[in-house]
């Protein structure tokens, strides 16, 4: 990896971190927010002090040569139970199993931040090495057993991230199985990583060279593990806002028929204040549900129960389940009830103290995005309104006479 390589991640998480940061703000005792805001700014400082130029700039601030190898090994550690306490809470459970289990890696790996760098001051490091420091001083007392326990600590967290991942997706499916699945892949490629490591450290204590696997290939494993790991965490988050988006348009379209239906009902067309066509889908919906409701509500007077059960018996005899033959009758009762609201232009009935049958007041329809549907497609519904166009227009003749 060149140096800049080291950068590109490290802002691409910092901009996570800042889109992130409000509702951390918001909602701080949500363990489960602080748990993804922990990784994204771990994982981000972990790429930007292990970049060579920042390993030589903060040697160079503290005076002390290699003091940047302790501090990038122990964001290591807080970033590996960071990943392990972001998914003890993603999985959920009991809240003091959940919190019991995340307090331990916690404290485990701050256990082994403190060995880190204990064991770099007790050791010996003077020559600044900026990419081979592991392999370099691979037989220093000391310095030796912060880079095993390192590695070992990275491998401990990749095997335990997999279990976690692999028992978890065995209990899910969907977009949440696929991004566990990646994670455990990322993750998984911390045990190469860790391997070429150990095995060009022990070539060292062997009086053997293999430095190019801990200077050339190593990196470039634990960066696409990270990358491969930090899709993951996205792939879920990001595909349930797109499916609920797309769900939530699909209701507002599918709504369409029946809104359209209602127009000369509601009155909702001559509003001066109207939403946007920008605004936010939910908001969308809402507005078309609440002008569906006026529509309904200004129908009242004119449902007719009668419609209702005669569609409700036409939709069963020709094959519709309960369900669906409930929304093809409340479908009839509003397109005939529209029909007759249209044929009463005086609003005699409205008007009327007590509303005579065959306009009898009943139950409103309730399951607005079926009665939709069947506005559209059930040969019942499309019965029931030419009967009721036909009966209004023999009305409108009575009345004109």
């Amino acid at each position: 990896m060149d140096d800049s390589s080291y950068y590109i991640p490290a802002a691409a998480m910092a901009v996570a971190f800042a889109v992130k940061a409000p509702a951390l703000l918001r909602s701080w005792r949500d363990p489960l927010l602080r748990a993804v805001c922990a990784l994204l700014a771990l994982a981000g400082l972990v790429f930007f002090f292990a970049a060579p130029p920042t390993i030589a700039e903060v040697n160079r601030i503290t005076g002390i040569p290699n003091i940047s190898a302790p501090l990038v090994y122990a964001l290591l550690s807080a970033f590996s139970a960071a990943c392990l306490v972001l998914i003890i809470n993603w999985r959920g459970g009991p809240p003091e199993v959940t919190r019991r289990a995340s307090r331990r890696w916690i404290a485990g790996y701050g256990l082994v931040a403190v060995a880190l760098i204990t064991l770099f001051v007790l050791g010996d490091a003077p020559v600044e090495r900026l990419r081979d420091l592991d392999t370099y001083y691979a037989t220093t007392p000391f310095i030796r057993e912060m880079i095993v326990l390192y590695l070992a600590s990275l491998t401990v967290a990749g095997v335990a991230m997999n279990v976690m991942c692999w028992r978890w997706a065995l209990q899910v499916h969907g977009w949440l199985r696929v991004g566990l699945l990646i994670i455990a892949l990322g993750f998984l490629l911390n045990i190469p990583y860790a391997a070429t490591k150990f095995t060009a450290v022990v070539a060292r204590w062997n009086g053997g060279n293999l430095d190019d696997l801990s200077t050339y290939v190593a990196p470039v494993l634990a960066s696409a593990g990270a990358q491969i790991s930090a899709v993951g965490f996205c792939v879920p988050l990001a595909c349930q806002r797109i499916g609920d988006t797309w769900s939530t348009w699909s209701t507002y379209r599918r709504l369409g028929p029946l809104w359209r239906e209602l127009k000369s009902a509601s009155g909702y067309e001559e509003r001066a204040v109207r939403i946007a066509w920008w605004s936010p889908a939910e908001l969308q919906v809402t507005q078309r549900e609440s002008d569906i409701h006026d529509g309904i509500l200004g129908l009242h007077p004119y449902f007719d129960s009668e419609v209702r059960s005669h569609a409700y018996d036409a939709a069963v005899a020709a094959g519709s389940d309960p369900v669906g033959a409930q929304a093809e009758a409340d479908a009839a009762m509003v397109t005939a009830a529209v029909r007759a609201r249209a044929a009463d232009p005086e609003g005699r009935v409205i008007s009327s103290a007590t509303t005579a049958a065959p306009y009898a007041a009943t139950e409103a329809p309730r399951d607005l995005v079926r009665i939709s549907m069947a506005l559209r497609r059930s040969a019942v519904v499309t019965a029931a309104r030419e009967q009721a166009t036909t009966r209004s227009e023999s009305d409108s003749h009575e009345r004109t006479r």
